[in-house]
């Protein structure tokens, strides 16, 4: 699997996602910077955490103007997976690549914590290695994680199966008070319709490895490496 990690002015997350690709494929991710150009035959496309241009506007929204989204516009037309995870998740939906909008949290302050996700939708590309219904626990950072969209999107998305991941308790009922950051229908992270796209708030990547204090990230990335192309 090649893959390729695409960093912004104000992009802090992309050594922790570099490290989780490279244990589950052996090579080093192609790092790439806004002002590059994407290669045309990479098998995965990440936008990872952090503060692109400083949050200034709406998250997300500078960077969904960057030279390099108009390759990743095309490359996901082309059918390519993508994965943005917290600010990659909110480029992908100023982008237009992803339904919704994020808004400031519930509580109008800055999460970090862990909070735990049960997968809503296995057998895609990311989350082949979990069963349906199986709750993992993952980092959560960030001031802009409220999943908002209209009932007819929440509707589409429930009845598509588009739904990837939803905040729960460790035992995995939904709860108001696992729902940290408000999300409507305690909607965690969120797919494509051709399930190529993903996008997702909490981190994954930072718990890949025993010495990150677990592995409970590992599957979704141990996922990607087995369905999609080596090249």
């Amino acid at each position: 699997m090649r893959s390729a990690i695409i960093t912004f002015p104000g992009t802090n997350r992309e050594r922790d996602m570099r490290t989780a690709l490279k244990r589950v494929t052996g090579r080093d991710p192609l790092m790439l910077f806004h002002r590059d150009e994407l290669p045309k035959d990479v098998d995965l496309v990440v936008l990872p955490g952090g503060f692109s241009y400083g949050d200034y506007l709406r998250c997300g929204a500078m960077a969904a103007q960057s030279p390099i989204m108009r390759d990743v516009r095309d490359y996901a037309a082309r059918g390519g997976h993508i994965l943005g995870v917290c600010n990659g998740f909110q480029i992908l939906i100023e982008t237009g690549l992803l339904p919704g909008g994020l808004l400031r949290n519930a509580s109008l302050r800055f999460l970090s914590m862990d909070c735990h996700m049960r997968v809503e939708r296995a057998g895609t590309a990311f989350t082949s290695r979990w069963q349906k219904g199986a709750v993992f626990r993952s980092p959560m950072a960030h001031g802009d994680g409220n999943y908002f969209a209209d009932d007819a999107t929440l509707d589409r998305l429930e009845g598509e199966g588009l739904v990837a991941f939803r905040y729960t308790d460790e035992a995995g009922t939904v709860t108001d008070a696992a729902n940290r950051n408000g999300s409507a229908r305690s909607i965690a992270g969120i797919l494509s319709p051709s399930l190529r796209i993903c996008g997702l708030m909490p981190h994954p990547e930072d718990l890949v490895d025993p010495l990150m204090g677990g592995i409970d990230g590992l599957p979704m990335f141990e996922s990607l490496a087995e369905n999609l192309v080596a090249s």
